[in-house]
């Protein structure tokens, strides 16, 4: 075995990368900056060199973006790969980069449309991202496209629900199928800076603690907002408001329009300030765009923030924040002067970070904002969805969380802690990672 001192590698890395030389699937599970991806990095780059030169080799993840993101930035990182980072070429947006000298497809798979991409080809070497988001229908058919002899798939995946068709029928069943698994929690990332580790296990609370920090697969149940606390998450003054981030809006015409205005003081504490919400069942008549546009503006023109002289109002956040299906009401608001923002609508993802503010202390509601405090405590996770291993919540009585969850998830880069201001720090290394010394 060749000499490994001095490589940001623990011993459960060095085991799975060894692994997944003779394994023909090998599958990196558990927490979030554990050091499964960087792991399955080196696997694919020493099993691109030695890559049968018939067949195909692909990367696969839920959309190009991610595949750029997740895995050729890091591959082309010169701090965590040295020299080799330079033998990674991608144009950003093409289907296809340049890996020690091989020609390798990008494919995105983000419904069940994209098994088509895979139909007719041969594949030598696939590297999946994120296997728990993309189809079954993909994965399985990925599979059976690697048909050269020797062919080898690698996959990495944070958990998901107990019942994700990825756990009970690949990674339950890995020792009959001949499946390599590694299981990795966030301790088992020795690069990382044990104060980043401190603080990721302080920010995240029940699901996504168990799931991020422990890597469980555990079935989403109960209310979401466990952490919520009245006597803490609500106040009756607003303090002095540094930036207005966003107003954020549930669009609805037989449903309510709710929309809630977000500010951060100098704190970096997170403030919902005073909320808007039209019931078209209880004024018994349906507004237009047009009206709810003007409505809205009203709103935010007569919105006047604590500790100010009576004489100042209104306010106009750096953005507007829109359900994503809104598009007519996305361009009135264009129309009338405003700059809206399509949310992002990942729906875990954003609960996860309002569970992260509200769990920090990092998030405030102003006692004005009636309908959206009563949302809080009833909104819960839909039971019989997550036994099939989806984690959705129950649709009733979440207009105002949802206009919460656009304006906050959406804006994150514009009040992101700093000490979470670098998603990749966990990966540093000082001197690179030099792949001859990876025992194969």
């Amino acid at each position: 075995m060749a000499n490994l001192d001095g490589l940001p590698l623990s011993r459960k890395q060095i085991l799975s990368i060894a692994a997944s030389a003779h394994a023909r699937t090998t599958i990196w599970s558990g927490a979030v900056r554990s050091g499964k991806t960087i792991a399955s990095l080196v696997a694919f780059l020493i099993q691109v060199s030695q890559a049968p030169p018939s067949g195909l080799v692909l990367i696969c993840g839920r959309t190009l973006q991610t595949i750029e993101r997740n895995i050729l930035e890091p591959m082309q990182d010169p701090a965590l790969f040295g020299a080799v980072a330079d033998l990674v070429h991608h144009t950003r947006g093409a289907p296809t980069a340049t890996i020690l000298g091989r020609t390798v497809h990008l494919i995105g798979a983000s419904d069940a449309r994209a098994e088509g991409r895979l139909r007719g080809l041969t594949a030598c070497l696939a590297l999946l991202d994120e296997g728990t988001l993309v189809p079954e229908g993909f994965f399985n058919q990925l599979l059976a496209r690697l048909s050269v002899p020797g062919a080898k798939c690698l996959i990495t995946t944070n958990p998901d629900g107990p019942g994700h068709w990825l756990r009970k029928n690949f990674i339950l069943r890995s020792a009959d199928l001949g499946i390599a698994h590694f299981h990795f929690t966030l301790d088992d990332n020795p690069a990382l800076d044990p104060a980043y580790v401190a603080a990721i296990k302080a920010e995240y609370v029940g699901l996504f603690y168990r799931r991020f920090v422990l890597g469980e697969w555990c079935m989403a149940e109960g209310a979401i907002y466990d952490m919520w606390d009245a006597d803490q998450h609500v106040v009756d003054t607003v303090p002095p408001i540094w930036k207005w981030l966003a107003a954020g809006v549930d669009y609805g015409t037989t449903n309510p329009l709710h929309g809630v205005l977000v500010g951060m003081d100098a704190s970096q504490t997170l403030y919902v300030a005073s909320e808007y919400r039209y019931d078209s069942k209880e004024h018994r008549r349906s507004l237009t765009d047009t009206e709810y546009s003007a409505a809205f503006g009203r709103w935010l023109a007569r919105y006047r923030q604590d500790n100010m002289p009576s004489t100042v109002a209104g306010v106009r956040p750096e953005t507007v924040v829109v359900d994503p299906s809104a598009s007519s009401f996305i361009q009135q608001l264009w129309r009338d002067g405003w700059s809206p923002t399509a949310a992002n609508n990942a729906v875990a993802d954003g609960i996860r970070t309002v569970s992260t503010l509200l769990a920090g202390g990092k998030l405030k509601v102003h006692r004005s904002c009636r309908a959206l405090i009563d949302e809080f405590p009833s909104y819960s996770w839909d039971e019989t969805k997550a036994l099939r291993g989806e984690d959705v919540p129950i649709k009733v009585e979440d207009h105002g969380l949802d206009a919460l969850r656009y304006a906050v998830h959406t804006t994150e880069a514009s009040w992101r802690l700093p000490h979470m201001a670098d998603p990749l720090q966990w990966r540093r290394a000082p001197d690179g990672l030099d792949l001859a010394t990876v025992p194969l």
